[in-house]
């Protein structure tokens, strides 16, 4: 019997699903609604309960969890995009925000769990005072709450409705409406507790389904060694010798400025020099940081943080990769697909996938799927009911007793989550490049890193800085989005949101260009800001050292705050290289193997052993339970 499923999953067969696929996709659903059912009382107790579940999360369940948030359905979709369009290199877009996961590991994992936040916006009445940072509070809730969270959950929806749309043969908008239906009722139930536990069997049901999936492609097109001649050949025929490096090739000597910075190396410098320090996540934030705040202990935050780097980059890049590169064979040209490039990743599940095979990797997508919007709505639902509900119309002082209150905030969060999912889902209707969204967010935030870096390092910085930087980053992005509108119009072309790149000086401004200006700008907005603006009160600085107790600059709190926390900063440079080897190198092993390059393989794994042993050894042995 086993041995017949095994041949069923591999053999392939119409689009319709099988009673066994169905069986599969149903039985995870009631799985899902039964974890809802069993937590919804006890994520009821409390807002403490329902966005952190108790702070009680051992470092597997919280870095899990992470792991699980971050593959959503739009993922693989993405990543098909630009592997087909630029090739393996333009993965370093995401594979440069290692560098900073692993600040949070090494530095903001432990500040963050001895902030004792709910939210992350909480912290900034804490670090900063007065109506700056009340107004601040409020607005990058909102910010990112609504229009944040309403273009990343509105490209989640749209991946997955893509993959049922294909798999099923079913109109797009239809599938958004009963994705948004499924999600929201499973939210409601369970709070942040439903999305921790499901987030475990996601994270088993994902890696294995993906893996599958790359397993029968690779044989479809027959093999490794085959499928990398072929995909070559392809490259060659059109122009893309870069397509199957890691890292694109240094331009050809005597190039002009304007060529050069319009090559695919000058673009990957910008990525791995830049960007993973220059965006909103810098020290951290968002969703990570609640997994860290629910955390048992600072040891506990900071080893799920470094497993949840070590999953997202070195075991799961790879197999969507290879399913990638066998789509550019099966399907190699998808320009009269409504979805373009990134239909290759369902597409190849349509060709290669039988009954069951169909039926484990859909509900692969759609564990996914809901761990990644039952985490949003979780985590936006806390920012607009702690951060603005609670604290600027119904405050805890308006009810008889804290019982009341409780109830009265996780009744207001659920309606939040609603509302919500209906923003999201008319988003994800008007959504066409996934890969485009996911480049228009990380511009909108990407000049106010820095100073998310800075603000626990250094006393100088004062609520109008965050301010400053995050403004000057919202409003040239969109300054560079109503240039690409006017421009598309004029040439009486059909304009796409984030899909078309504004042309200045006779210079197209891709992505990374864009990038450089709103960073650079950024800086040099906020950097005046503070100097013209007063620094925060001694108190407040006093009040905020003794709390978290970061270390760095903090010369008028540090002269009279003594130290009684071990400090983040002794041994950072160390641990943070150390971080870099073991999880690139990790990753760098599997890709040189699936090349039959064995000796870059082979010193891959002495590179990352060697960069455990240093974390283990100096790092994680030595932080207090």
């Amino acid at each position: 019997m086993f041995c017949h499923w095994v041949r069923e999953l591999f053999m392939v067969h119409p689009v319709s699903l099988s009673p066994l696929d169905w069986t599969i996709i149903i039985g995870y659903l009631l799985f899902a609604i039964g974890v809802g059912v069993f937590y919804a009382k006890r994520a009821g107790k409390s807002p403490e309960e329902y966005y952190l579940a108790g702070r009680t999360l051992p470092w597997w369940v919280l870095g899990t969890s992470m792991v699980a948030t971050t593959f959503a359905a739009d993922t693989p979709l993405a990543i098909t995009e630009m592997v087909r369009s630029k090739g393996i290199w333009e993965n370093w877009f995401w594979w440069n925000w290692l560098l900073y996961g692993l600040l949070a590991v090494f530095l903001f994992a432990r500040l963050w769990r001895r902030a004792n936040v709910l939210t992350e916006n909480e912290l900034l009445e804490i670090r900063y005072s007065g109506k700056p940072a009340a107004f601040l509070r409020a607005f990058k809730a909102g910010y990112f709450a609504i229009v944040f969270n309403f273009i990343v959950m509105g490209w989640v929806i749209t991946g997955m409705s893509s993959i049922l749309a294909i798999m099923l043969g079913s109109e797009q908008d239809v599938m958004i409406w009963i994705l948004a239906i499924i999600a929201v009722v499973y939210a409601l139930l369970s709070g942040f507790w439903g999305v921790v536990v499901t987030d475990l069997v996601q994270f088993v049901i994902a890696v294995v389904g993906s893996v599958i999936l790359a397993v029968a492609a690779v044989n479809h097109v027959g093999g490794l060694e085959s499928m990398m001649e072929q995909v070559q050949a392809v490259a060659d025929a059109n122009a893309k010798p870069d397509m199957l490096s890691f890292v694109p090739a240094m331009p050809e000597a005597g190039l002009s400025f304007v060529d050069y910075i319009q090559t695919p190396f000058f673009q990957f410098l910008v990525l791995v020099l830049i960007m993973w320090w220059s965006n909103h996540s810098a020290d951290g934030g968002g969703y990570i940081a609640q997994r860290i705040m629910a955390g048992k202990n600072e040891r506990h935050a900071l080893a799920g943080t470094l497993w949840y780097n070590f999953a997202n980059y070195a075991l799961r890049s790879w197999p969507w990769i290879i399913v990638a590169l066998a789509s550019i064979i099966m399907f190699p040209d998808l320009s009269g697909q409504e979805m373009g490039d990134k239909s290759g990743y369902p597409l190849v599940m349509k060709e290669v996938l039988g009954n069951g095979g169909r039926g484990l990797l859909l509900v692969s997508f759609l564990a996914a799927f809901m761990s990644t919007i039952d985490t949003h709505l979780n985590w936006g639902s806390s920012y607009l009911v702690h951060d603005i509900w609670r604290r600027f119309v119904k405050p805890d002082s308006g009810f008889a007793n804290q019982d009341a209150a409780n109830l009265h905030y996780v009744r207001a969060s659920r309606v939040a989550t609603v509302g919500l999912m209906l923003g999201a889902a008319l988003v994800a209707t008007q959504m066409q490049s996934i890969e485009k969204a996911w480049k228009f967010v990380m511009a909108m935030s990407a000049g106010i890193g820095l100073v998310l870096i800075l603000r626990w390092f250094w006393w100088r910085i004062n609520a109008w800085t965050e301010i400053a930087a995050l403004t000057t980053s919202v409003g040239i992005t969109f300054a560079f989005e109503a240039i690409a509108f006017s421009q598309t119009k004029a040439k009486g072309e059909a304009y796409q949101l984030f899909g078309n790149d504004p042309v200045l000086f006779d210079i197209p401004f891709a992505f990374h260009l864009q990038l450089l200006v709103i960073v650079f700008a950024s800086i040099a907005c906020w950097l005046i800001v503070t100097y013209l603006t007063k620094p925060e009160p001694q108190q407040t600085l006093e009040n905020f050292y003794k709390l978290v107790q970061p270390g760095g600059w903090w010369g008028p709190a540090q002269a009279v705050i003594p130290q009684t926390k071990q400090s983040v900063l002794p041994g950072f440079i160390g641990n943070f290289f150390a971080g870099m080897a073991f999880v690139w190198g990790s990753m760098f092993v599997i890709g040189y193997a699936l090349f039959f390059n064995w000796m870059a393989a082979g010193i891959s794994l002495v590179v990352a052993a060697l960069g455990f042993w240093w974390i283990w050894t100096r790092c994680l042995s030595l932080i207090d339970e």
